[in-house]
């Protein structure tokens, strides 16, 4: 199973600090290097949810970024 994190809109008047842009997508295994350690921070126990069998309320979290605020979608890829 593979973890597929898509920024798919951004609220905040700042561009992200990190780089980061909509339409940009990680695999959690893979690209951990790459995504922002807030955003990373903040989507890790939503990640360990899905993999250990679990469900979310919500597929989108936003970023601890006030000034940014992107807002990732989380989904579980069965291969």
């Amino acid at each position: 199973m593979k973890i597929k994190i898509t920024l798919v809109e951004q609220k905040g008047d700042c561009p992200c600090h990190r780089g980061h842009r909509v339409g940009d997508v990680f695999d959690f295994d893979a690209d951990r290097g790459k995504l922002c350690p807030m955003a990373m921070h903040t989507l890790f126990p939503m990640v360990d949810i899905l993999r250990y069998g679990g469900t979310l309320k919500s597929d989108r979290y936003c970023c601890p970024d006030a000034d940014t605020i992107n807002v990732f979608q989380i989904e579980k890829i069965e291969e």
